[in-house]
């Protein structure tokens, strides 16, 4: 159990620093991670909900205390997200472990491209590239993530980033700061619709979400002053890793 804890607590730091620096919550390497220390799928992805509601709390925070920190912009997206998080949860329960690591695979393979589509879109940061009514840019935005933070345990910042920049206009240091405030709705939803099913392992989580909130400490103070590109990297190659081992324990649970 101590070996486990330990474990979980350097997971947790990882993807806190992670958290802050790409605007996500963590959740990509929160499943993974717990998987391979024999928790069921869906223990991981709820689990996650709950270490991610910890370390979004604590990176917005820190944001607000910077001065990096637009409530009307978190609500706004926030709103849709808090009932599409339940739709998450309810097909999380419908998959079979199986199923749900190979959902979780595509997902970080997906994260990949996702994650160079924001390289693309740094330049897009003008109003006057805001193809999209507003209203319904950011219904679809925090729609997406919640049933994103439900079905994955993932706080939905994978896709918010883009999309707020591809749909909104905006810059991708203001599209990562929103992105953290606005998971703490829907990690909140996701956890609070998995513990009435008894799927989260609260002591994992409460280790989880301190690891990751020291390191989204140490991420959101320095990423107004430093570029994302080195981390980029980093995230996408794991994230390929992660998908590869993802596809690997679904073929082993499936063929056992």
């Amino acid at each position: 159990m101590l070996p486990n804890l330990l474990t979980l607590s350097l997971g947790g730091l990882i993807a806190g620093i992670l958290a802050g620096f790409l605007g996500i919550g963590g959740g990509t390497i929160l499943v993974p991670l717990m998987v391979a220390l024999g928790y069921t799928p869906l223990q991981a992805v709820a689990t996650s909900s709950l270490a991610i509601v910890i370390t979004s709390i604590s990176g917005s925070i820190q944001n607000w205390r910077m001065g990096y920190f637009d409530s009307q912009r978190v609500i706004y997206l926030g709103l849709p997200a808090l009932f599409t998080a339940q739709i998450g949860v309810y097909l999380a329960s419908q998959f079979a472990s199986y199923q749900l690591l190979i959902a979780f695979g595509l997902l970080l393979l997906t994260n990949i491209y996702l994650v160079d589509l924001k390289k693309r879109l740094v330049n897009l940061t003008s109003k006057e590239n805001q193809r999209v009514n507003p209203a319904i840019a950011r219904f679809c935005t925090g729609g997406a993530a919640g049933i994103l933070a439900g079905l994955f345990g993932v706080g939905g910042g994978v896709i918010m980033v883009p999309m707020q920049m591809l749909l909104l206009g905006e810059p991708i240091k203001i599209a990562i700061q929103t992105s953290l405030g606005v998971i703490i709705l829907t990690a909140i939803s996701a956890c609070l619709g998995h513990a009435l099913s008894n799927n989260v392992l609260f002591m994992e989580g409460i280790v989880l979400g301190i690891g990751g909130l020291l390191g989204v400490q140490f991420s959101t103070r320095i990423l107004p002053k430093l570029p994302d590109k080195t981390v980029s990297v980093i995230f996408r190659l794991m994230s390929g890793i992660l998908s590869i081992y993802m596809f690997w324990q679904a073929w082993q649970i499936l063929h056992s």
